[in-house]
């Protein structure tokens, strides 16, 4: 393989073995071989091998001397530390998204930037729409994460936008847990705090994002968390 396509095909590979851990294609504890997974995803060994160190670090995979590698069980003891911060970091990036708004309208003619975003969430909350008309709702993890994104984009925070890619793979995971629970209405959510946010109303959209992640938060634990 060519040395400028490794890093594409470690970064592809990596993607897809992800996602299939996501949607449970691979179940939890299922076995996982470096020649397996190049004859599944038609590809050699070399990028399979990054791609589970990478994704061991990111905690879909664990590894264990003479044992190999195997699906990480879905975190249900960090679910509580992860929508914690989640809590935190999205609350903020709802009140600064509202804060820019309210100086973009104040403007009068926002800038090409924020009308950028802002379309792409309509995008967004539409397809989300969509989706859960079609009963296609195995569509609304990855939305659901793109819309989180855009709103700290929205924000124009770096930081929270780092901190919230950190996470992104994690909260794809708990949400497609459970998105057949409380997929729908977490989505309706999501254009009570566009509203509040598109309103200037730091302080409403702040509340609401805070109380969307709470209310994700008590559902998954209700479900999967300990008896």
């Amino acid at each position: 393989m060519p040395a400028d396509q490794a890093p594409a095909s470690k970064q592809r590979i990596q993607d897809e073995i992800r996602r299939d851990i996501i949607f449970g294609r691979i179940p939890p504890g299922t076995r996982l071989t470096e020649a397996s997974l190049a004859e599944k995803y038609g590809i050699s060994r070399v990028p399979v091998r990054e791609a589970l160190r990478a994704l061991e670090a990111e905690g879909f995979v664990e590894s264990r001397p003479y044992a190999g590698s195997t699906v990480s069980e879905i975190p249900v003891d960090e679910a509580d530390d992860l929508f914690a911060v989640r809590a935190v970091v999205e609350e903020a990036a709802a009140r600064r998204a509202a804060r820019r708004a309210a100086r973009q309208f104040a403007a009068g003619v926002p800038d090409g930037t924020w009308w950028e975003t802002r379309r792409e969430l309509a995008q967004i909350l539409d397809a989300g729409d969509a989706a859960i008309a079609a009963g296609n709702l195995d569509l609304l993890p990855d939305l659901n994460v793109r819309f989180h994104l855009a709103v700290a984009a929205l924000a124009q925070s770096r930081s929270l936008t780092a901190l919230l890619r950190q996470l992104a793979g994690k909260i794809e995971w708990l949400y497609a847990a459970d998105v057949d629970h409380r997929g729908k209405e977490s989505w309706g959510e999501h254009r009570q705090v566009m509203a509040a946010i598109d309103a200037g109303n730091d302080t409403l959209a702040a509340e609401l994002m805070e109380t969307h992640v709470q209310q994700s938060r008590a559902g998954y634990l209700s479900r999967f968390g300990p008896s």
